[in-house]
């Protein structure tokens, strides 16, 4: 049977009747499913050292340190930690020369009884690939879509199962391993929001490409990052924080680019639904940014805006929603704090465009609704005509006749926030024209932006910079 054929049956009896790899499965709360696939498949002593469910909290804290949350990244990291290293504590000497050991762990929570928690959790295994190797390491985030618990609990066990099988048959080949997390489940059924590769095995793999690559294959619609390269988990990150997002190519960040988030958060925090609340601000890239127009990306060019973005300090978050209502409706599902999108009277007037929501019964109608529904504001940074030096404000922008008083609505009611407070030497920088002076060796595109994008731009030669 070829790998792609396999079931989760066939999955799990593989690692079982495969002699190089023994561990143990821990798992707390709702996951108790992965280790019962080798079990029920049968020659579950070939592989399993040891099952444990530490479910009740006090016995958890007991074995794994006290926490304030048990379904964390920081759990999951202390539940493999420890379970790896007893099994090298206990077994090494008399199996270590021809044995690869692993620790598997989840602590996951389900629909509850009563209904209406977040249904999520966190899977890891920690691994050798071959004996007396060093450890790798394979963490992911999932979120549980179906309404019951014991749907569930079926699809952990499942994807817990392909988490395994791909750590053991599939880490030489990360993308493959990636793409087969959800074989025989759909994405209405599981979402990965993270994946993070560490260790021996994974020291090339950038988890930025991974990120990427999780929303590429509509495992999640989103994906998030810090400064420092880390992969963020989004719920964690957002969670009953104030939310500022700008959109943009950021091909490179320039100037403009920040004095438009500069400006909007001097507005921003000035709402009294924000004063002395924590701040996010980020940076967006859209798929539709990344593809331009084609069907694959430039790995290579994305990485350099991914690297730019985070010499200056920003969060980057990588996102399938082209249209901002669904943009809003992802980011308020996370935080019930104001949220306000950042953008250029372009994409203000782009908001207008009606082909865009043919797809929705209601239309643009419906769009707004779902757009505005929390008192989301836009902070619309104005344009300025090249060749008049008239600027294109919210108090001027055009719009189809027929969508005036929508527009004069959504004005009247504070949707829209003018940015006056700009820097007019900005207003003539477009990131177009920097590629451009980048490609000629015109110098005048450092002045364009940071300093330090100008740096790490000629340093590392993107975008074909000569130095």
């Amino acid at each position: 049977m070829k790998e792609e054929e396999l079931d989760t049956h066939h999955k799990a009896l593989k690692i079982n009747l495969d002699p190089r790899w023994y561990g143990t499965l821990a798992e707390i709360g709702a996951g108790q499913e992965v280790v019962r696939w080798f079990f029920r498949v049968g020659a579950a002593a070939g592989t399993v050292a040891k099952s444990i469910s530490a479910y009740d909290m006090i016995v958890s804290d007991a074995i794994y340190g006290s926490g304030d949350r048990y379904v964390s990244r920081s759990r999951l990291q202390a539940m493999v930690d420890r379970e790896f290293e007893l099994n090298v504590e206990r077994l090494s000497d008399k199996r270590g020369d021809n044995t690869a050991f692993f620790a598997f762990a989840d602590t996951v929570v389900a629909r509850s009884f009563t209904g209406g928690n977040e249904c999520h959790g966190w899977m890891g295994i920690k691994f050798q690939s071959r004996p007396r190797d060093e450890p790798s390491q394979i963490l992911i985030h999932v979120r549980m879509l179906d309404t019951e618990a014991s749907l569930q609990q079926e699809a952990l066990g499942v994807v817990g199962v392909n988490l395994l099988y791909g750590a053991f048959f599939l880490h030489h080949e990360p993308e493959l391993l990636v793409e087969s997390l959800l074989d025989k489940l759909t994405t209405g059924r599981i979402e990965i929001d993270v994946i993070e590769f560490k260790g021996i095995e994974f020291r090339a793999v950038d988890n930025r490409l991974i990120s990427l690559k999780l929303v590429q294959l509509g495992l999640s619609g989103a994906a998030m990052f810090g400064a420092n390269h880390e992969v963020l988990q989004p719920s964690e990150v957002l969670y009953k924080k104030a939310v500022l997002v700008e959109r943009g190519s950021f091909r490179p960040p320039t100037h403009v680019n920040f004095d438009m988030l500069h400006c909007a958060l001097e507005k921003f925090k000035k709402d009294p639904a924000v004063e002395g609340k924590e701040v996010l601000p980020l940076f967006e890239l859209t798929m539709r940014n990344l593809l331009n127009g084609g069907d694959q990306i430039d790995r290579r060019d994305f990485l350099a805006r991914a690297d730019l973005l985070a010499a200056c300090g920003m969060t980057v978050l990588i996102s399938d929603y082209f249209e901002y209502y669904r943009l809003a409706a992802y980011l308020s599902w996370r935080t019930k704090e104001r949220i306000g999108i950042v953008l250029g009277a372009p994409s203000l007037i782009e908001l207008f465009e009606e082909k865009y929501y043919t797809q929705l019964p209601g239309g643009i109608l419906e769009s707004f609704g779902r757009l505005f529904k929390n008192d989301l504001k836009l902070y619309v940074y104005p344009l300025k005509n090249s060749e008049t030096g008239e600027l294109t404000t919210i108090e001027n922008l055009a719009v189809a006749p027929d969508l005036r008083k929508l527009y004069g609505y959504l004005a009247d009611r504070g949707s829209f926030v003018a940015l006056d407070n700009f820097k007019p030497e900005y207003l003539s920088i477009f990131s177009r024209d920097v590629l451009k002076k980048i490609a000629a060796g015109d110098e005048a595109w450092k002045e364009m932006v940071p300093e330090g994008v100008s740096e790490l731009v000629t340093k590392r030669h993107f975008f074909g910079c000569k130095g």
